[in-house]
């Protein structure tokens, strides 16, 4: 195993998909703009990504990743969304709620032998 290797093996990444309401979309994004803004300040930050398509009944499945160095910078990155959260009196769990949004959320570390090559 090479050190590059083993340096994304340590990686830790968190995706999570939303099943978000053709009407909840902007909003929501607003939102999910706003959170992304934060995790890119916060130390061991690598990238994100926002991806969507549309599915059933114009709905769209909205999915954010966020990798990152390794978990080690997880909780400090967590505490400052927290953070902003508190300062704007956010609720996710209530925007979810009120606009529909279905959250499917989930944390992710690499499987080591996709790096070997074939």
């Amino acid at each position: 195993m090479t050190s590059q290797s083993a340096s994304h093996d340590k990686r830790f990444y968190r995706l999570d998909r939303f099943l978000v309401p053709a009407a909840a979309r902007e909003e929501f994004l607003a939102r999910v703009r706003q959170t992304h803004e934060v995790l890119r300040r916060q130390p061991g930050f690598i990238r994100d990504l926002l991806l969507e398509r549309t599915v059933e009944n114009g709905a769209f499945s909205i999915v954010t990743l966020a990798e990152w160095e390794s978990d080690a910078f997880v909780a400090g990155a967590r505490a400052a969304v927290q953070d902003m959260h508190r300062s704007e009196h956010f609720d996710p769990q209530e925007l979810f709620s009120r606009l529909g949004i279905e959250p499917d959320l989930g944390n992710y570390h690499r499987i080591a032998e996709a790096l070997e090559p074939g």
